[in-house]
């Protein structure tokens, strides 16, 4: 399933766009766009797919994603044969990252905001009171204006940058491989990941990155991952075998093989543990219409 690119439309004299969609169900394609993007359903229900991620939604879902990430809404069935006793509806906020200006993210009071904004872009479904909080003044945007609309957006900003009521949706290895430069040990390690996880990554080579003992490091990435290093890169490799599977002509043995697996069985059983789900089946759901 090949991701298209799609803009939603912006009004010449608002710096952000909040759009509401409704219908008998939600028409997107599986898409993606340059613009940051807080999904809120307040009607309906069915699976989305963020990422490599499938899950399901109902009224209250909140989702918030990073640009460029490929996503989809698609209703239960009754919503698309005209059988649902409701409308599907939504709330959607979108901005770019510079729409205040390039310096707006490097004043010291948004370090909490750019950093959920560095993990949205492998999506978050927000969760709780603060997910109640951004819910209802998504609601009352709608029918704001001017600066109060801004206001009400900055007041959004400031729950998500102090929340920890959330959850991440796709595999880190679905994205694209970093370019990003380390600036310690944390990062170093990340990248060195992100960049080998398709070739024969060893223990002993990565903590030889952190200049650290296998047990010192083993002991260091629990802490800062909370999985292991093998189960961490497992799900970046079968993240990444989701991408091949979704939008490019692989079949199964070749994203095994792209993702750094050298035994397929071997492939099948991490596969499935992580997704719930064959590769095959994967595949059949992604492409579903």
């Amino acid at each position: 399933m090949k991701a298209i690119e799609q803009r939603l439309p912006q009004e010449f004299d608002k710096s952000f766009i909040v759009f509401r969609e409704t219908g008998q169900y939600f028409p997107c394609p599986w898409h993606y766009h340059p613009e940051f993007e807080l999904v809120l359903i307040t009607s309906s229900t069915g699976r989305r797919m963020v990422g490599d991620h499938i899950g399901y939604f109902e009224k209250d879902d909140l989702v918030f994603m990073g640009p460029k990430l490929p996503h989809v809404w698609m209703n239960d069935s009754e919503y698309i044969n005209g059988e649902a006793d409701c409308f599907a509806d939504g709330i959607v906020i979108q901005f770019v990252e510079n729409f205040l200006g390039d310096k707006f993210l490097n004043i010291p009071e948004m370090a909490g905001l750019k950093k959920m904004l560095e993990l949205s872009g492998r999506g978050m479904v927000i969760k709780g009171q603060t997910k109640e909080k951004i819910n209802s003044l998504m609601k009352e945007m709608v029918n704001m204006n001017g600066l109060q609309r801004l206001s009400a957006l900055f007041t959004i900003f400031d729950y998500l940058a102090t929340t920890t009521e959330y959850e991440l949706l796709a595999s880190p290895g679905y994205v694209q491989k970093t370019t990003v430069q380390c600036s310690d040990r944390f990062n170093k390690v990340t990248e060195y990941i992100m960049r080998n996880f398709d070739s024969d990554i060893t223990l002993p080579e990565v903590a030889s990155v952190s200049n650290m003992a296998i047990t010192t490091f083993c002991n260091f990435f629990k802490e800062h991952y909370r999985v292991t290093f093998i189960e961490y890169l497992n799900t970046v490799r079968v993240g990444y075998a989701c991408k091949l599977l979704a939008e490019k002509n692989k079949n199964v043995v070749e994203a095994a093989y792209e993702s750094g697996y050298k035994n397929l069985a071997n492939f099948n059983r991490q596969f499935k543990k992580i997704k719930n789900m064959t590769p095959t089946e994967y595949r059949r759901t992604v492409n579903m219409e």
